[in-house]
């Protein structure tokens, strides 16, 4: 039996089968989709830009530090600006041993400006027991080995494996060494007693 119809000026016409009207449905609703995902991909992009890059954090963003496992006479590594920063925990045996040695660094009144204004003071640092450094030389950039084990003429600091420059454990370098300055203090701040953020001080607040 045939499906053929007449329309109102007697022209014949198929009507649209089940079929068809799936397929429309069908290809209607894929492009909806379509549209969808092609919105999520230009809105992906934008949210990802608002978020701070590599660049940015290497430019110099601040970075928190929890130090409270830092045990006593050890150290941790922190990294700002793509370099490595130094937190020293320093014991109180440390601390005192700092003015034994003071005729033998190159710049032990810290003339040099090494380190902001705040930790221009015999032990560099903003609390005693805590030493914060760059942990790169200063003659050639290499990084300096821990050495604490102390000895008759050393009361314990780091050795430049490249040109052995010798720093104490306040980062002061040693006469007769390659490298001309001392260590470099980092701005930092202590935000609560175990948390340190380095790369921004209350100074750079204000």
């Amino acid at each position: 039996m045939s499906d053929t119809k007449h329309d109102a000026n007697g022209l014949s016409f198929q009507p649209p089968s089940d079929v068809d009207v799936e397929k429309r449905k069908f290809l209607i609703q894929a492009t909806v989709a379509t549209s969808a995902v092609g919105v999520a991909a230009v809105a992906v992009p934008f949210v990802g830009s608002m978020l701070p890059s590599e660049r940015a954090k290497a430019a110099g963003a601040p970075v928190e530090v929890d130090i409270s496992k830092i045990e006593p006479g050890s150290m941790m590594t922190a990294e700002w600006r793509g370099q490595p920063v130094w937190i020293i925990h320093r014991t109180d045996e440390m601390i005192a041993k700092l003015d034994a040695h003071n005729s033998q660094l190159s710049d032990p009144n810290l003339d040099v400006p090494q380190q902001p204004e705040y930790c221009k003071n015999k032990d560099r640092a903003i609390n005693a027991k805590y030493a914060v450094m760059l942990g790169t030389c200063t003659h050639l950039g290499c990084s300096p080995n821990a050495n604490f084990v102390e000895t008759a003429d050393w009361d314990g600091g780091f050795v430049c494996p490249c040109h052995g420059s010798k720093f104490d454990l306040s980062g002061r370098v040693f006469k007769g060494s390659p490298a001309p300055t001392n260590l470099v203090v980092p701005p930092h701040q202590y935000l609560t007693e175990t948390t340190l953020l380095i790369g921004e001080d209350k100074k750079a607040e204000a």
